[in-house]
């Protein structure tokens, strides 16, 4: 699938919460998570691990009856993942069990997936810097749903910036977040 950008409205740059940061690459602003917490505040950000250039957000998780680690893309709406085993072709669909690999703590969440034809009834959720800031995404392994909520700004804004996806490297080539120069 091709890349595709999104704008990101005004309004959230000007109150862009703690924990997202804004990057140019070849000529595009996109947002970039760079500090997501569980519950009791443990940072889940990979200095180690980095995609497109970024530290990628870590995870434990289990599908079926495989459990590893999951290293996340960090750019806003990128599906983008690497894992430490391999999930089977049967497991797109199965709930995938997050927690903090360092402790075991569970990251699942009641969660009403809004993706037509998902079914999804949990998913993960992530703490931003900030009072009430979370990220929440479905749990059904293959499903792109995910929303931002930020307590302190208008719905219809952070709902603008929970539909961002990003699908690819596309028509652009493999370098399109590469360059930080843009």
């Amino acid at each position: 699938m091709e890349l595709v950008h999104n704008e990101i409205p005004v309004e959230f740059l000007r109150h862009m919460p703690e924990g997202v940061k804004l990057v140019n690459r070849h000529g595009n602003e996109f947002l970039v998570v760079e500090d997501l917490r569980s519950p009791d505040g443990t940072r889940l950000m990979s200095e180690n691990v980095r995609i497109h250039g970024e530290p990628s957000i870590r995870l434990g998780v289990r599908i079926g009856d495989t459990t590893g680690l999951i290293f996340l893309d960090a750019y806003w709406g990128s599906h983008a993942k690497l894992y430490s085993f391999m999930p089977s072709g049967e497991s797109t669909g199965k709930l995938v069990e997050a927690f903090v690999p360092d402790t075991g703590e569970s990251l699942m969440v009641e969660y009403s997936c809004n993706v037509d034809g998902c079914t999804g009834t949990h998913g993960i959720e992530f703490h931003l810097p900030g009072t009430g800031n979370t990220v929440q995404v479905c749990a059904r392994l293959g499903c792109p749903g995910h929303r931002l909520v930020i307590g302190d700004l208008a719905k219809p804004i952070v709902d603008s910036i929970s539909g961002i996806n990003f699908f690819g490297a596309g028509s652009l080539g493999e370098d399109w977040f590469d360059d930080p120069n843009g």
